[in-house]
């Protein structure tokens, strides 16, 4: 669970950096992380993309995954506006 929690974190805080210039908070960053870890692993399945389990596999899976989540969800909101 730590190890979830913990490249969670780091994957939200980059991807926070990537995509806003900064991140959201430790509960935020963690939430976004596991959250695009998820997204990450489905999306890159659906391409064909099989990235090597581990910490390093792991870890790049959730930052794109992240990524693409912050992404999608700042195009929802420039529509919605």
């Amino acid at each position: 669970m730590l190890y979830v929690l913990l490249i969670g974190l780091v994957a939200g805080a980059i991807a926070g950096l990537i995509i806003r210039g900064k991140g959201y908070g430790c509960v935020l960053n963690i939430i976004v992380g596991i959250a695009g870890a998820w997204f990450g692993n489905w999306l890159l399945h659906e391409l064909g993309i099989f990235v090597n389990s581990g910490l390093f596999g792991n870890l790049i899976t959730a930052v794109i995954g992240a990524v693409a989540l912050l992404a999608l969800l700042g195009l929802i909101r420039k529509l919605a506006n």
